[in-house]
């Protein structure tokens, strides 16, 4: 088994999810008392939350840049970044990164849906590097509106990265998804770790795809060596 390095801490809500998922497939696969050989690098968020609002994304590259030098000296032989929003910096992470995005579009194609709603920081839903990259991956999405997108940032930064889950986010978000189905939404992804913790399939008329999970449960797959693609390069773009 290689070892998997999570780079955590944004939030350590949605990381200590990621763990447990990691060690839950690993015991699912290899029964007994198997558990994941991993290493985390948790970083402090309120450092990050405050280099994102003030646009200062080269120095939180930087940051987890060197976060990932120090599990890939701990032993890590594949990086998790436990975070969609981040991931507008993978392209400066020199490690063998397994890019959430890309492992997001892979589930999407393989349920045979391409257009797809996106729940997820402004950042997320707003800008390039995570849209675009599902788009060179063949997928369709659908952003919810300028109000909508306001209530589902704020959720996320109000609530749901400091442990608080509320009926009444749940219902204004099942309220965004059947919008976003209006609009032809097959599916929708939660490209946010910690909405995860809001929302189930339960909550939603169209399937669902949680990236924390299937970002987990794929490193172990790769890590157990049943998946033998090469690791994707963040810094080479993305093909269809």
């Amino acid at each position: 088994m290689k070892v998997i390095g999570l780079l955590g801490g944004m939030s350590w809500e949605s990381s200590a999810e990621y763990y447990r998922v990691v060690n839950e497939r690993v015991r699912e696969r290899l029964g007994g008392l198997h558990s994941a050989r991993c290493v985390l690098y948790s970083v402090d968020f309120a450092d990050i939350e405050r280099m994102q609002v003030e646009g200062r994304w080269d120095d939180a590259a930087a940051v987890l840049d060197d976060a990932a030098q120090a599990l890939v000296r701990a032993g890590a032989e594949l990086v998790v970044l436990c975070t969609n929003t981040m991931h507008k910096v993978a392209d400066r992470i020199d490690a063998p990164l397994l890019h959430l995005a890309d492992t997001t579009a892979a589930a999407v194609r393989r349920a045979g849906l391409r257009r797809v709603g996106l729940l997820g920081t402004a950042f997320t839903m707003e800008q390039d590097f995570y849209t675009g990259r599902l788009a060179e991956l063949g997928l369709d999405v659908v952003v919810p509106d300028a109000a909508d997108r306001a209530t589902v940032h704020r959720v996320i930064y109000d609530e749901l990265v400091l442990g608080v889950v509320r009926d009444e986010s749940r219902q204004a978000y099942r309220e965004v998804i059947g919008r976003l189905v209006d609009r032809g939404a097959e599916g929708v992804i939660l490209g946010c770790t910690e909405i995860e913790l809001l929302l189930t399939q339960a909550d939603s008329p169209v399937p669902v795809f949680p990236t924390a999970r299937l970002h987990a449960e794929l490193a172990v797959d790769v890590a157990l060596g049943d998946d033998l693609r090469v690791l994707p390069d963040p810094r080479r773009p993305a093909s269809t």
